[in-house]
């Protein structure tokens, strides 16, 4: 195998010190050397120096493919770096990395905190709702942050949204001769001048955060009524069985409420839905949840647009299926995709208790009713039933 043409080179603020041997001779050798000012200035690089382009990218290390190159990048290349968008487009042969220490890593080690029960996070171009499913009393969170500014929206973020109590770090230029670890509280928090780069370390205190459990308050999404409610959310999600990496198809999907709920267990939905209106009702949840990256919206019939989209490993339809449909779906769905669907109609209950029949799985009735007034008593208020099926395509049955 020919030698690496690319060397990524993870570097600390101790700069040329703190490499290897490997990564010095790398540089020595490199006829380019790409990085940040900073990281390029911690090498002590000169005219051989190529400055990352705003916004990030990777065209223009790949352009030099077969010359001699080397990238910096702090730290850990591979752990919110430039890394793994190098590596996604070389083959293995083409590079070599050399990390060093991560600003995670550094970060825990200071304040002594054990990694493996931290959650990582990387704000630099990312929402600061990326941290609502990471936020609940007790929880220990080390983020990555573009700049000084971003620390004083975290902590009027964390503030606005119950957890003002929580304590905050700022760790600057950690590894180097300019550290420094700032202590103070979310909501007293006040700016100071330090220094990037900027990691903020949160031991959140306050509200009680979102539960884990499948099936959260309906008061929590935007809606126009059209949302699969609380228990019976917890149900469809009971039977759709999520698992981290996998795609939903949430077809009509109204809320988006089942997309955010299979989003929170780690997968990635794409939410089918007719109305403009209510598409925008499915982002506004998607962002306040921190979940825009997880969470495709598909405005159009699922007729029209599911033969152009990735595979599913599960569907949901929550309403409104009928037999044309249905036969449009059902040829798109690769052999072990879980299929559930609801019913309210009596139109809609005798199809699925026909493809029960045809393509086997499990039919459940379900009939939910809550306590409310009646007069100077209480009664029970019965919802409508809800018919569910739940199968999975290909799968034996009698």
């Amino acid at each position: 195998m020919a030698e690496p043409w690319l060397t990524i080179i993870g570097i600390g603020e101790d700069g040329l010190a703190g490499l290897s041997e490997a990564s010095r001779n790398a540089l020595d050798r490199a006829e380019a050397v790409f990085g940040g000012e900073r990281h390029l200035k911690l090498a002590r690089i000169d005219g051989r120096g190529k400055p990352w382009p705003v916004p990030f990218d990777a065209a223009c290390v790949l352009a030099r493919r077969g010359r001699p190159t080397a990238v910096l990048a702090s730290g850990d290349p591979f752990w919110h770096g430039a890394g793994g968008s190098l590596a996604a487009q070389l083959s293995p042969g083409e590079w070599v990395a050399h990390p060093a220490p991560s600003t995670f890593s550094l970060a825990a080690a200071r304040l002594g905190w054990r990694l493996e029960e931290v959650n990582c996070v990387g704000l630099h171009a990312a929402p600061l709702e990326r941290l609502v499913p990471q936020l609940s009393r007790g929880a220990r969170i080390l983020c990555l942050v573009r700049d000084q500014a971003a620390v004083t929206d975290l902590a009027k973020f964390l503030t606005a949204r119950g957890f003002g109590a929580s304590r905050l770090w700022t760790l600057s230029a950690l590894g180097g001769p300019r550290e420094r670890i700032l202590e103070s509280r979310a909501e007293s928090y006040n700016a100071d001048a330090t220094e990037p780069p900027l990691a903020v370390a949160i031991e959140a205190d306050g509200v009680a955060g979102l539960p884990r459990a499948a099936g959260l308050a309906d008061d929590l999404f935007r809606h126009d009524g059209q949302i699969t409610k609380r228990p019976v959310r917890a149900l469809a999600l009971s039977a759709l069985a999520p698992r981290p990496g996998e795609r939903l198809w949430d077809i009509g999907s109204g809320s988006g409420s089942i997309s955010i709920e299979w989003a929170l267990a780690g997968g990635r939905a794409i939410a089918i839905e007719a109305r403009e209106d209510r598409a925008r009702n499915i982002r506004a949840n998607a962002a306040a949840f921190g979940l825009t990256h997880r969470i495709a919206v598909v405005t159009g019939s699922a007729s029209d647009v599911l033969a152009s989209l990735e595979k599913p490993d599960a569907i949901f339809i929550g309403g409104g299926l009928d037999a044309l449909t249905f036969d449009s779906i059902w040829p798109l769905l690769p052999d072990g995709t879980r299929v559930v669907a609801h019913a309210v109609t009596l139109e809609t209950e005798a199809l699925l208790a026909e493809l029960q029949r045809r393509h086997g799985g499990e039919l459940m009735r379900v009939e939910i009713s809550h306590a409310s007034a009646l007069g100077r008593f209480r009664a029970w208020e019965a919802a409508r039933p809800i018919v569910q099926w739940c199968a999975v395509k290909g799968e034996q049955h009698a």
